[in-house]
């Protein structure tokens, strides 16, 4: 859905989006599980640059819901997350801001983005928030015990047969300090 500039002039328009898996490409590493739900509303905010120059912002306030399946940071077993967000967006036209000279960003103009010809694709939108809203590091359980770092196998299901790894010598003399300590 295309949130147009000259649909934006003349009225807000609501939306209310039902996005159904594959619909988004979300990259290799997220699978959409579930219908992706949003709701929302996009205006029109103009900003008045000087005497005689307007820039056409929009500002999309909405949320979202979903369902997706990434891999456990540990083990790489797939596990499903439910994604909830609330988003309140502020695009400006890709070259407003060209030409000014540069200045430190406060925290608002930090939250600007930008769009480009006649306005924003909602789907670029909800991508971005659905990608925002996941964990740095999904983990299946708290007690995942990963992969084994020599052979691969999963230590969640099996031990594996792996030799330990051999203690560096040049931690010796640590040790050596730490055994003492504990005497």
């Amino acid at each position: 859905m295309l949130i147009e500039i000259r649909e934006l002039e003349r009225h807000p328009l609501d939306f209310d989006e039902h996005l159904a898996p594959g619909t988004i490409d979300f990259g290799t590493e997220v699978k959409q599980k579930s219908k992706l739900n949003s709701k929302g509303r996009a205006q029109l905010v103009q900003e008045h640059e000087g005497r005689h120059q307007v820039i056409n912002d929009i500002r999309l306030v909405g949320d979202l819901v979903t369902n997706v399946e990434l891999a456990c940071a540990r083990c790489l077993d797939p596990i499903t997350r439910d994604i909830a967000s609330n988003f309140d967006l502020l695009y400006r036209p890709l070259g407003a801001d060209a030409g000014k000279e540069e200045l430190s960003v406060t925290v608002a103009e930090a939250e600007v983005s930008y769009y480009q010809g006649e306005g924003v694709l909602l789907e670029d939108v909800l991508r971005e928030q659905v990608l925002l809203a996941l964990p740095l590091r999904a983990i299946c359980r708290d007690d995942c015990k990963g992969l084994c770092p020599h052979c691969g196998k999963n230590l969640n299901l099996e031990q594996c047969n792996c030799a330990e790894p051999l203690e560096d010598p040049r931690w010796s003399a640590l040790k050596d300090i730490k055994e003492k300590l504990q005497h």
